[in-house]
């Protein structure tokens, strides 16, 4: 029988759906055509023999939804160590700014690539990525080639008292925006879209900001994505220059909504969680980032008792110094617990935060997110049964296994958009000894730039 390369049956242990009555299901196998799950049900034996396609048929295995990070920086994998025992002002002004400024091409091409093989390997299939100043076109070229789903768009600096030769003019920061997003908006049949990236408040002058919103109705399904109430030393600065706290300062201006995604919200005033629930604005939370730059904790339990849409980012490389999931994960369940008491974010509703919750921050949950028929194949098989993680059979138990013990060790295959990017636990992609060569000699070539 010859197989039909477009066709895949996986069977699997059991099936962690997502879905919008969290089943878990068992004794069944997800069918996929092309792109799409097909059906997710039970096939008898005969069903299977006669199966024209790839099977993929694992009884050890668990398959879940793939993970979607809500705020990546991947222009900076490449400074992983270099940034750290320093808080968000510092960093930026010390570190990031000066690294990020003297990226060139080859530099910036395998910190993407860096970024992406660790983000795939650890079960990530869909991310929200702020780009760097310059040379944004090289990090969507590595998108595309990846084969991961993504919204990007170039960082937006017209103003920058941090680190001055990092920016740009707010003409150019504008154009160069608006070419990029007609060059790379809804490519790859809607796999990579583009989110519009001011840097935050005190990088940005109110006519970029303001010009970048209005811009983004062009561009419809294109998101708003910046920082947002990170630091108390940066809202003392909003404070000054705009008798404004940060959320207050993005709403007067009129330039956040249901399509805005800001990362962090740490440091956030009655009423400004009362302007993220009426706008409908999306928190990314980074809990790792937010710890490791002492910035603080995000008050999330009270977010969601709200309604605000949640979601979860490990950031960057320098601020984390890992982009794992499942730590951020772990993290979002734990750092909430001596605040709240051990039941807060349990661990199923952190693991819709990382997946479905994801899908739906980025308006795309008719799409991704959860296992059921019609939506894309992204999908991940990771390993529950093995002596670290002795599994009891409760589907409770499923969701601790997930959240609290696994780790980027445990994925063995990957799937985006129907093709495997991961498999047998390798990059289907890149090689990874070859990545990580380019990237020692162009980080020594960067840091002679520096």
């Amino acid at each position: 029988m010859q197989r039909e390369k477009n066709k895949k049956l996986i069977i699997p242990k059991q099936v962690v759906t997502a879905d919008k009555n969290g089943n878990i299901l068992r004794n069944v196998a997800v069918k996929i055509e092309g792109d799409k799950i097909i059906s997710v049900r039970r096939f008898n034996d005969s069903e299977i023999e006669s199966f024209g396609g790839e099977i993929l048929k694992n009884e050890n295995l668990t398959l879940i939804p793939g993970f979607i990070q809500t705020h990546i920086h991947l222009c900076q994998t490449l400074f992983r160590g270099l940034a750290d025992e320093l808080d968000l002002l510092d960093w930026l002004q010390k570190r990031i700014f000066l690294y990020e400024n003297a990226l060139d091409e080859n530099s910036l091409r395998i910190s993407v690539k860096l970024g992406l093989n660790e983000l795939m390997r650890g079960g990530t299939t869909t991310l929200l990525d702020m780009g760097t100043l310059r040379y944004q076109d090289i990090i969507f070229d590595e998108l595309i080639n990846s084969g991961i789903r993504t919204f990007a768009g170039k960082c937006l600096i017209d103003v920058n008292d941090l680190y001055e030769p990092f920016s740009s003019s707010t003409d150019e920061e504008i154009k160069t925006s608006r070419k990029l997003a007609e060059q790379f908006h809804n490519v790859e049949d809607g796999r990579i879209k583009y989110a519009f990236a001011p840097r935050f408040v005190l990088t940005c002058s109110e006519k970029l900001l303001k010009e970048t919103r209005e811009m983004m109705n062009d561009f419809p399904g294109s998101l708003f994505h910046s920082h947002a109430s990170e630091n108390e030393r940066e809202l003392a600065e909003v404070r000054k220059r705009y008798n404004k706290e940060n959320i207050e300062y993005f709403h007067s201006i009129n330039v956040i909504d249901d399509h805005s995604v800001l990362a962090h919200c740490i440091h956030v005033n009655e009423n400004e969680i009362n302007i993220l629930k009426e706008k409908k604005v999306r928190v990314a939370h980074c809990p790792s980032s937010n710890l490791k730059l002492g910035s603080g904790v995000a008050d999330i339990p009270k977010y969601m008792k709200k309604g605000i849409s949640v979601s979860l980012g490990a950031d960057g490389a320098p601020c984390n110094n890992s982009l794992s999931a499942f730590m951020e994960m772990r993290l979002a369940a734990l750092i909430q617990k001596p605040i709240y008491g051990a039941s807060v974010m349990d661990a199923e509703t952190v693991f819709r935060l990382a997946t479905i919750e994801g899908a739906k921050a980025l308006h795309i949950d008719d799409e991704t997110g959860s296992i059921e028929e019609g939506k894309k194949a992204d999908l991940v098989l990771i390993d529950l049964d093995n002596p670290y993680k002795i599994y009891s059979g409760e589907e409770e138990n499923v969701y601790s296994n997930i959240v609290y013990s696994s780790s980027k060790e445990d994925i063995i295959y990957v799937m985006v958009n129907g093709e495997w990017v991961v498999k047998d636990g390798v990059s289907a992609i890149y090689d990874e000894y070859e990545i990580f060569h380019q990237g020692k000699i162009e980080l020594t070539k960067l840091l002679d730039r520096v």
